[in-house]
C-alpha cells in the first residue's frame, strides 16, 4: 500500500490532480474535505457546534451551513481549533477505516495534511500551487461566494513549506500539463 497526499489552497486544481492520479493508478480517492462535512452533519458534532457556536449556523432546514459557519471560524483561529478539535475525532476515525481497505494506492486530498498524522504515513507529498489571481477567479465562480467570504477563507489557509514535499506542481489548468504531471507521478510510482 503506498499513500500519495496531494495538498494545497484551494481552488489549485488538487482534486484534479489527484482523481487522474487514483484513475491513472487503479488507486482510491479520498476527499478528505467531504469527509469534514459528513462530520458536520453527524447530529451529535452537530449539536456541539451549536452549542458552542448558536443556531445561527444552522439553515432553514436544521442542518449546519458551511457558509455561516466559515463566516465565524475563518477570521479567529481559536473558533476554527474548536472545530477543528470537535470534528476531528469522526474524521479521523474514518480515514483511519479507509486505510484498512485493500488498496494498491490511497490518494489523499485535502489543504490540511500536513497538520495531520497522515502526513507523516504519506510516501509520496504532492504540493499543488497556481497563480493567486487565477485560482482566486476561479474559486469564486466556482462556489459562488463572495470576494469578503474568499478573504477570510484565505485568512485560514495554510503556508507551505516547498522543502515539505517530493513533488511541486504549478498548475497552469491545461489539461496537457496535468496530464503530463500525472504521468510523470504514475511512472515514478510504478518504477
Amino acid at each position: 500500500m503506498k499513500l500519495i497526499c496531494i495538498t494545497g489552497k484551494t481552488g489549485t486544481g488538487k482534486s484534479t490532480i489527484a482523481l487522474a492520479l487514483a484513475q491513472k493508478l487503479d488507486g482510491l480517492y479520498v476527499d478528505i474535505d467531504k469527509i469534514g462535512h459528513q462530520a458536520t452533519s453527524d447530529p451529535i458534532i452537530s449539536k456541539k457546534l451549536c452549542n458552542i457556536f448558536g443556531d445561527n449556523i444552522l439553515d432553514k432546514t436544521g442542518i449546519i451551513d458551511r457558509k455561516k459557519l466559515g463566516n465565524i471560524v475563518f477570521s479567529d483561529t481559536d473558533k476554527m481549533q474548536i472545530l477543528t478539535d470537535i470534528t476531528w475525532e469522526y474524521m479521523e476515525q474514518e480515514l483511519d477505516e479507509i486505510l484498512l481497505q485493500k488498496q494498491p494506492y490511497f490518494i489523499f486530498d485535502w489543504a490540511l495534511l500536513p497538520k495531520v498524522k497522515y502526513w507523516d504515513m504519506c510516501d509520496i507529498k504532492i504540493l499543488v500551487t497556481s497563480d493567486d489571481n487565477i485560482r482566486k477567479k476561479r474559486i469564486l465562480e466556482r462556489d459562488h461566494i463572495s470576494k469578503e467570504y474568499l478573504e477570510k477563507r484565505e485568512s485560514a489557509a495554510l503556508d507551505y513549506s516547498t522543502l515539505s514535499f517530493d513533488y511541486i506542481f504549478d498548475n497552469d489548468y491545461t489539461k496537457e500539463t496535468t496530464d503530463a504531471f500525472v504521468e510523470m507521478i504514475y511512472s515514478d510510482v510504478i518504477k
